[in-house]
């Protein structure tokens, strides 16, 4: 009998959003005082709106705009993919909908609409 390696394993597309769900959960978790900041920035006063947008342009202290951006893009991938995972889930709940075909393509769909409307969405950051 032969041994199967873990790192030989394929896992199925419905463990891969599964494992990304909780990623993306704790990504915006541990990025919530950001959040907050962002948001309380971008509505407190025209003043402090132009310090917000102002960070996308200039950074803030010593940390650049691109990082800035690249983890507001973090932020949106995992809002996107936890929102459509979440989506998900809520739809094989209510139609009872659990087979391992309807698993395995809603797991694709759920991946290539969060990659797809983060790249739309990072474009529209960047350029």
């Amino acid at each position: 009998m032969k041994l199967i390696e873990a790192t030989q394993y394929k896992l199925p597309p419905a463990a891969v959003v599964s494992i990304l769900h909780r990623v993306s959960g704790i990504l915006m978790f541990v990025l919530m005082p950001f959040i907050i900041w962002m948001f309380d920035s971008s509505l407190t006063s025209e003043i402090t709106y132009g310090q917000f947008t102002s960070v996308f342009v200039g950074g803030i202290g010593f940390v650049p705009a691109w990082f800035i951006k690249l983890v507001v893009l973090g932020l949106i991938w995992a809002y996107l993919h936890h929102f459509i995972a979440g989506l998900r889930h809520l739809w094989m709940d209510a139609t009872h909908a659990v087979s391992k075909e309807f698993g395995r393509t809603s797991a694709l769909v759920t991946l290539g609409l969060s990659i797809v409307l983060t790249l739309a969405l990072g474009f529209k950051l960047f350029f």
